[in-house]
């Protein structure tokens, strides 16, 4: 597998797909944005998010595939701390868990539009601060 696109080529129609297409288009509309991947099959699928006026990280938002079990794949969507609100505390607080960061991440199996659309808002937050750096 060499690119993101085969991967989700090769991924049968499932609900945690459906959220990463959402999640996808959200960080894309991010303005500034740079994206990357990172592919690992068997262990994640990434799609990172960066920007290029942050400064000292790379990344403000990891969208994991979670690829352990090809017939049940889920999201874990990680951010660091200090760039996102969690108002309704739907996150886990993981500590270093990105990059050796405080992390807050949001763990998705399904496409529910609430959850989804609670995740995507974090990643336009996360985008605007980083690009505020």
């Amino acid at each position: 597998m060499e690119t993101l696109e085969q991967f989700l080529e090769s991924w049968e129609d499932c609900a945690a797909k459906e959220a990463f297409g959402i999640l996808r288009e959200a960080l894309a509309a991010v303005p500034g944005v740079v994206l990357s991947t990172k592919l690992r099959p068997g262990v994640s699928i990434s799609l990172r998010g960066g920007h290029p006026r942050q400064e000292g990280r790379e990344l403000f938002v990891m969208v994991d595939i979670i690829d352990d079990d090809p017939e049940n794949r889920w999201l874990s969507v990680c951010f660091y701390d200090d760039l996102v609100s969690d108002p309704e505390e739907r996150g886990d607080f993981v500590p270093q868990g990105l990059l050796g960061e405080d992390a807050r991440c949001f763990d998705l199996d399904e496409a529910d539009e609430d959850a989804v659309g609670y995740v995507a808002q974090r990643i336009r937050e996360a985008g605007a601060r980083a690009g505020r750096s």
